[in-house]
């Protein structure tokens, strides 16, 4: 059954669609990158070949279903004819995720004749299991390329460090080799025309019914740069775009499925409705991150920048995931943009999506601390901690620094494939450290701190579960085995539940969150290998811990589209 997957997934774990074809280039482009198969596949895959389980049941038991919508009542005409042609865009945005991160969805998704593991795959995005340290569920496959489709599969480190293409480590590049087997980059916008022409069209639809000024300018500026490839001017528009009903994150935006190198960005989406009574409760943060800068625990050079101040916070309900936002584990909050300059000169903008964070609470964390916590701790668990911990964890992505103190370049140049980790890490833990302060100067007067920190620990056995191949997941265990070493997490071998020592867990923070600026600000690559090779990864008594949680879901699944938007 699908609970022995489950069980093997929290043994070993750290934390739909257009109907277009690629053009004749991009269809040769994706061929270039398609993974190999390690034995032919000349018959359909079925349950038998699934590694390490007897049987395949129910999807239910790793992912608890749920179905994004939200009151759409208070949007005019021209808003609600604006959602499907969002989502048209989204959908497009997914077919070329696919692409990025395995090939044709179509002939894997045909190739497999059991719809329980056609589910799995369509999940994940292809036939490795990202709740599982992207191990691969069909016996057929090896392993998952680290550079997904954006490289060429045989291609060394050395030959990629020492190849001449200017263009190599570009964002919105892919790497493949010319007829003479030299590396070469080649533009997305290149590469993927045939769909980045069609979404550019449907953005232009959609910005001649927006009525915000600044909405009708990102959707016109975005139309532009996914036919350019240049971001920066759609970027900084969409931080002046504060007012709108709807918002609208959509391109090549994050870098995570790019496991060999963290260069190159992944398509997404999110169709989000604002939800202004929550948003008008976190406005007043991101104003005190010039404050909060100043008093991080660190010395004075690794807190020289100065965050920008116009940046947006706001809570939002999610109508539609696609593309990487939507494969695994699903995101529940959203810090952009991701490009230093724009976050140097307007800071960034925090989307916590509230109908998708409150599902996981219900559905995920509380039945895991009821299993997990001790008992006299419970009453820490609540619903504003887990949304206040995830706020203060994107609105923290602003604080610390961008750029090595000694001339590094950039700390997600210089850190490589640890730098999203690394950023991760330091986000959740500045996060609890902006938690402490703003509970210091009575900018939060509700609930106690506690309820953070012992919501926070718990929110890591959920997050724990995601893999290895996430970054969140790798920060997660270099922060909970840090905090046991520092006896903030105490384990009773004797009931099997966790407690948090309120005392050692404000000292851990501080302690924590100087080790990881340090090494961000120094560009320490070598230093954060060692850390991640040592402590990046489940003991023996968190290993037994989570076995103990195989009845709960590891994540949630969407039910999503038009169709469920009483439109």
């Amino acid at each position: 059954m699908m609970k022995n997957i489950l069980i093997l997934l929290t043994f070993t774990a750290l934390f739909s669609c257009s109907k277009e074809n690629a053009t004749s280039e991009s269809k040769q482009s994706v061929e270039n990158h398609k993974p190999k198969i390690v034995e032919p596949v000349s018959e359909p895959a079925t349950v038998e070949e699934v590694k390490n389980a007897q049987e395949i049941s129910q999807l239910e038991d790793i992912y608890a279903e749920f179905t994004l919508t939200s009151d759409l009542s208070h949007l005019n005409d021209n808003q609600k004819k604006m959602i499907p042609i969002l989502v048209e865009i989204s959908q497009i945005m997914d077919e070329l995720f696919w692409l990025q991160s395995y090939g044709n969805k179509d002939e894997l998704l045909n190739s497999i004749d059991d719809s329980n593991l056609k589910g799995l795959a369509d999940i994940n995005y292809g036939p490795w299991d990202r709740l599982n340290g992207d191990k691969s569920f069909i016996k057929s496959y090896g392993e998952k390329p680290l550079g997904a489709n954006f490289y060429p599969h045989d291609m060394t480190k050395e030959e990629f460090e020492s190849s001449n293409d200017p263009e190599k480590s570009g964002l919105y590049t892919i790497v493949e080799r010319n007829d003479k087997g030299e590396l070469v980059s080649r533009p997305y916008h290149d590469v993927y025309s045939e769909q980045l022409i069609k979404a550019s069209k449907l953005l232009i639809k959609a910005s001649e019914l927006a009525e915000d000024q600044g909405f009708k300018d990102y959707l016109a500026l975005r139309a532009t740069a996914l036919m350019t490839s240049q971001y920066f001017e759609s970027d900084m528009a969409w931080m002046d775009m504060k007012s709108n009903d709807i918002d609208f994150v959509v391109g090549p935006i994050e870098n995570y499925e790019d496991q060999l190198y963290n260069y190159k960005t992944a398509f997404e989406a999110y169709v989000l409705i604002k939800d202004k009574s929550w948003s008008e409760k976190l406005s007043k943060f991101a104003k005190l991150l010039p404050v909060l800068q100043e008093g991080l625990p660190v010395d004075e050079a690794y807190k020289t920048e100065s965050p920008g101040t116009d940046s947006d916070l706001n809570a939002y309900d999610a109508l539609y995931y696609a593309g990487h936002s939507n494969a695994g584990s699903k995101t529940i909050a959203i810090n952009l943009p991701n490009d230093e300059k724009v976050q140097l000169a307007k800071g960034s903008r925090r989307l916590q999506l509230k109908n998708a964070m409150k599902a996981k609470f219900d559905k995920i964390l509380v039945p895991i601390s009821e299993v997990l916590v001790a008992p006299e701790q419970r009453k820490h668990i609540t619903f504003d901690a887990f949304f206040g911990n995830t706020m203060f964890h994107e609105v923290a992505h602003g604080l610390g620094i961008k750029n090595t103190i000694n001339g590094k370049g950039t700390v997600r140049t210089a850190l490589k494939q640890h730098a999203s980790a690394q950023e991760e890490g330091k986000a959740d833990i500045l996060g609890l450290y902006m938690v402490e302060k703003l509970y210091e100067m009575g900018e939060i007067t509700e609930g106690e701190v506690m309820d953070n920190y012992v919501t926070f620990m718990a929110g890591i056995f959920r997050s724990v579960r995601f893999g290895s191949s996430s970054a969140h997941g790798v920060a997660n265990m270099l922060r909970f085995n840090y905090f046991a070493e520092q006896q903030a997490f105490n384990f009773d071998e004797e009931s099997g539940y966790y407690s948090v020592n309120p005392e050692k867990m404000s000292q851990a923070i501080q302690s924590l969150s100087n080790k990881i600026l340090t090494l961000q600000g120094n560009g320490d690559y070598e230093g954060v290998e060692k850390w991640v090779h040592e402590q990046g990864k489940v003991s023996p008594e968190l290993e037994k811990a989570l076995s103990r949680l195989q009845n709960i879901p590891v994540d949630i699944v969407f039910k999503q589209g038009v169709e469920y938007l009483n439109l």
